[in-house]
């Protein structure tokens, strides 16, 4: 369990209202129906590629493993091309790096929870894509090994409020 001071704590803390917001809009689809889920999907390819290859950028982080080719092969199943990615503005740091990876790399968790919701027959690589056994713990506690003073943690509340709003745009998008 994360120690409530811990850094990856108050980032959970600062961002939940955002994480909500993303998982109310999203939960407006349902997976079951066809023409719902090519449009959740859609909207994650708005998303998803914007923001790893920001982090790509971003030299002293993690690896991400990439999720977007699932996501392209998914969209790919249905008929449809990846659609041009939004525009990521964030100005880069390693402290904002980490906040949006939190932001991408939990949304595996999320993924494999709805994926049980997709009708059998479709595609679901991405929503699939879980974490490695022990990753999701491994980032976390690489997060709050981060020599993290406020600036900090400012700085990596500020990168998982930009995933978090990208996310929350892309439907719209």
């Amino acid at each position: 369990m994360t120690d409530t001071g811990s850094t990856v704590a108050r980032l959970r803390d600062a961002t939940a209202s955002d994480h909500d917001a993303v998982d109310a809009g999203f939960g407006r689809y349902d997976l079951r129906d066809a023409d719902d889920y090519r449009a959740f999907l859609i909207a994650h390819a708005r998303a998803l590629p914007a923001v790893e290859a920001w982090l790509d950028g971003i030299p002293g982080l993690s690896v991400v493993r990439s999720r977007v080719e699932a996501l392209a092969a998914d969209l790919a199943a249905l008929g449809e091309e990846m659609p041009v990615p939004m525009n990521f503005d964030l100005a880069p740091s390693e402290a904002a790096g980490w906040g949006a990876m939190y932001v991408v790399e939990g949304s595996r968790l999320g993924g494999i929870m709805l994926s049980r919701s997709v009708r059998d027959g479709m595609p679901s690589a991405y929503l699939g894509a879980r974490h490695l056994s022990g990753e999701w713990r491994t980032l976390l506690a690489a997060i709050d090994r981060q020599p993290a003073d406020e600036a900090w943690i400012a700085d990596a509340v500020a990168g998982a409020k930009a995933a978090f709003a990208l996310y929350r745009r892309a439907p719209e998008a």
